[in-house]
């Protein structure tokens, strides 16, 4: 349903350019050994995702802003849904960090890349 949009590539961490396959080695984010490890390209479209040195540094600016998001979440849960003082807000936004580091890295580089590169239905297979 979403195949052909930046939201897919973003969500399923799969290539930006053609959505055949997953960037990362290991599609789960919790397998914190292999949470940076990536295909160098696609093997559907021969796309490269580090398009240069460093290209991922980038995403530590988007990284900022999804953990900002993240906390906020988890602050107007704690403090406003269920009732709690700051101290335990402040333990839900820290735990909350903590638990969705890896999503969070991993959402990052998938949003970075997708800002640089666009779905293109000639590379699909």
């Amino acid at each position: 349903m979403l195949k052909g949009t930046k939201l897919y590539s973003i969500f399923t961490g799969s290539c930006p350019v053609c959505h055949g396959e997953s960037m990362y080695e290991e599609n789960n984010p919790y397998k914190l050994n292999k949470i940076f490890k990536m295909r160098e390209r696609c093997s559907h479209c021969s796309t490269k995702y580090k398009i240069e040195p460093s290209f991922f540094y980038g995403a530590m600016y988007v990284s900022y802003g999804l953990g900002v998001a993240f906390a906020v979440a988890a602050f107007i849960v704690s403090y406003v849904f269920f009732g709690g003082g700051l101290m335990t807000s402040f333990i839900a936004i820290v735990g909350t960090l903590i638990i969705f580091m890896p999503v969070i890295m991993r959402l990052s580089r998938n949003i970075w890349i997708n800002i640089f590169m666009s779905y293109d239905k000639e590379k699909v297979n």
